[in-house]
Formats: C-alpha cells, sequence, structure tokens
C-alpha cells in the first residue's frame, strides 16, 4: 500500500521530533551530571550545532567582573581562533551590548545580529556573518549569551526558537548549578584554612610556651651553679620540644595551600603586581589581558601569579629592563601569561646553577600539565610564555 503525502509529512515530523527530543535529553543528561561547566558548556554547543545543523558556536558569561568572558567555543572560524583579542569580552560586540541593555528580546528571547566581531574581515572567516543569539538567564539575573552560526544562516522557525529556548534554559541551571558548587567547595575549603591556621597557631603557642619553660629552667639552674648536668637536660628537653613543633608546623603549612591573590582574581593580582613592581623599581611595567575575567582554578591562578612574580624580580635584578610588559591571555582551553624585557637577555641553554627561580617557575608549570618557555639571548631581552591547559579543553 502505497503511503500518502500526509503520512510521509506526519513520519518525518515524528522522526524530526524525535531527533530533537533525544539530542535535548542527551544535553540535559551532560548538565545534570558534570560539574565541569567549561565541558558541559562545550557538549552542548556541539549537541546544539547537531541540532540545528550548524557548524560554529561560543558562550559568553558573566561572572564578578563587569566584562563577560568567552566560556566554550566550537569550531571558530581561523580569523577568531588565531586571534584571541577578537574574542575579548571587554571589545565592543553588538550581541552582548544589547543583551547588556536587555534588548534581545525577539520571538522567545532570541535575536539574529550581525556579527560585529567578524565585521571588515575577508579572510578566514569560513563565510559566516550572522549568527542567533540565545540570551542565558536565572529569573531576572543576567548570566550571558550563547551564539550559534552557519555561513548560510536560514530563518528560525519557530520550532528552532523553542529548542534554543529551552536548550538557552537548560544552560542556565547548568551555569548557576556550578557556580553554587563551586562557592560550597570555596567555604569548605575557606573553613579548612581556617582550621588549620587555628591549629598552627596553637601548635607554634603551646609550643613555644614549653620550649620557654624549658630554657627558663636551664637559665635558672645555671646561675644557682646547678650541676651542668641537669641544666644540660633542660636545654635537651627545649630542643626536642623545638623540633617537634617545626615538624607540626611544616606539615600544617604544606596543608593550609593559601593562595597568594588574596581574594582577587589573577588578572586584578597581576594588574596590581605590575603596578607594584613598576612603583618599586621606576620601570614602566605594563599590564595587558584578554579575556582576563575568566575564572581559573586556584592552582593555575597560584601558579601564574608565583611565575609572573619571579618573572618581574629577574627583569629587575638581572636585566637591568628599561620597559616590562605582562599579558594574560584566557581562551576556554588554555591561559597563557607573557612577561617581556629590554634589559640584557642572556642564554637559556647556559643558565647559572644559582638561578632556582627559573627552575621553579618550571615546575610549577609542569605540575599544572603546562609548558614554559624561555626565549632570550644576550643583549635582545627576555619572553618568558607560561601555558597551563583548563579542565573540559
Amino acid at each position: 500500500m502505497t503511503e500518502s503525502p500526509n503520512e510521509a509529512r506526519a513520519e518525518g515530523g515524528l522522526e524530526r521530533l524525535n531527533h530533537e527530543l533525544s539530542i535535548l535529553n542527551a544535553i540535559a543528561r551532560e548538565l545534570n551530571r558534570s560539574v565541569d561547566l567549561g565541558g558541559a558548556l562545550g557538549f552542548t554547543l556541539s549537541r546544539v550545532a547537531e541540532l540545528l545543523d550548524l557548524r560554529t558556536g561560543w558562550i559568553w558569561l558573566l561572572a564578578e567582573s563587569p566584562e563577560p568572558y568567552l566560556a566554550a567555543t566550537l569550531n571558530l572560524p581561523p580569523a577568531l581562533a588565531q586571534d584571541p583579542a577578537r574574542m575579548d569580552g571587554g571589545t565592543y560586540c553588538y550581541c552582548l551590548d544589547t543583551y547588556k541593555k536587555g534588548d534581545l528580546n525577539g520571538a522567545a528571547n532570541v535575536n539574529v545580529v550581525s556579527c560585529s566581531r567578524l565585521k571588515g574581515l575577508v579572510d578566514g572567516t569560513d563565510s559566516l556573518r550572522y549568527h542567533a543569539s540565545i540570551p542565558l538567564y536565572a529569573g531576572d539575573k543576567k548570566l550571558g549569551v550563547m551564539n550559534v552560526a552557519s555561513p548560510e544562516w536560514r530563518g528560525l522557525s519557530p520550532e528552532d526558537l523553542k529548542l534554543l529556548y529551552t536548550v538557552g534554559d537548560l544552560l542556565s541551571i547548568a551555569v548557576e548549578r556550578a557556580r553554587l558548587f563551586d562557592r560550597s567547595v570555596e567555604m569548605g575549603a575557606t573553613e579548612e584554612r581556617n582550621r588549620l591556621a587555628r591549629e598552627l597557631h596553637d601548635t607554634l603557642a603551646q609550643g613555644l610556651a614549653a620550649t620557654t619553660l624549658q630554657l627558663e629552667t636551664a637559665d635558672a639552674l645555671i646561675e644557682a651553679h646547678a650541676s651542668p648536668d641537669k641544666a644540660h637536660e633542660a636545654l635537651k628537653r627545649a630542643l626536642a620540644i623545638t623540633r617537634s613543633n617545626l615538624e607540626d608546623a611544616r606539615r600544617s603549612v604544606l596543608d593550609l595551600r593559601a593562595a597568594p591573590l588574596e581574594g582577587r582574581s589573577l588578572s586584578e593580582a597581576l594588574k596590581l603586581l605590575a603596578q607594584r613592581r613598576e612603583a618599586e623599581t621606576g620601570t614602566p611595567t605594563r599590564y595587558k589581558n584578554v579575556n582576563g575575567g575568566h575564572p581559573l582554578p586556584p592552582s593555575v591562578e597560584a601558579a601564574l601569579y608565583r611565575v609572573c612574580e619571579e618573572a618581574l624580580a629577574n627583569a629587575a635584578h638581572h636585566a637591568e629592563a628599561r620597559r616590562v610588559t605582562v599579558r594574560l591571555v584566557v581562551t576556554p582551553g588554555q591561559v597563557q601569561l607573557t612577561v617581556e624585557d629590554d634589559g640584557h637577555g642572556f642564554d637559556p641553554s647556559d643558565i647559572p646553577p644559582n638561578r632556582h627561580g627559573l627552575a621553579g617557575m618550571t615546575e610549577r608549570l609542569a605540575l599544572l600539565g603546562g609548558d614554559l618557555e624561555i626565549h632570550s639571548k644576550p643583549g635582545s631581552g627576555t619572553r618568558i610564555e607560561a601555558v597551563a591547559p583548563l579542565e573540559g579543553s
């Protein structure tokens, strides 16, 4: 029996609906399962591209800083992928600007807008010119924007808009959930640091009191011309107590893991560090960043801060630089820190044995699965590049 056109259309509609529901279900499962926000966002972009037959996408999120940061990307064209500054949340962007003003209120809160980041580019864009902007909200709170694009953008059907709106809702829930999880972890870490600090204080206070008592006993015995053996015993007890407490203090400090950023983001801390170095040395020290508002793991922040600290100290003490530039570039996959000076330079293959700082920087990056590169030669300045991967990349 031949299938009628109406039956064929109905069957095709059911197949499409089943396909859409299966993808939405996969997105919901991944967002509900994962606490790695970067990985979950990347997964969602890939599924949205599959859902609507698109090629490219990216997600902006708003954090504590005033500027959005690039949280995830999918198949960025070369013109954007190879120039991170074009995807900096601080540069002008039509969709982000209208989103901040509350103007992305088209059908189902989705608009198709001309991409200002691709404007004026001819090569390396994969013919992209337009994208859909899907705003992300948690109630009235603005969370960010998801952009999806295709070389041959078609008009969004009401069904497409509903799907994107649903995905936007799922993403918004996942973003809030991940941030609540991060805050709970941070609160737990703070409580643990406070506990260890109290423990360290109590250990040192008690140990010092006991040591003082033994030293006072030895002093009194010596003044009373008592047996030298008795005074010697008191001194031995003081030494034993001191050694024991020193070991306790070392263990507590290793567990404390106190971050050097004092509650600031890495970008804020690096800017302040550069300003402080300039004030101390008189050497102009310029700080620049791309997507500096992107939240980073505490281990990455602490390591890169220490690397920058050491590099700036080297520029001042060894290179006698006249100008120093610090640059932080964050993408969804990695973070790169560059410290460059115009000082004396040196031969990286012939580093003096007393330059422990350079070895320490290399070790810090290796622990993160990253890499440190030193570009220098005598008379030509030095450029230190530290790269660390981010989870979910």
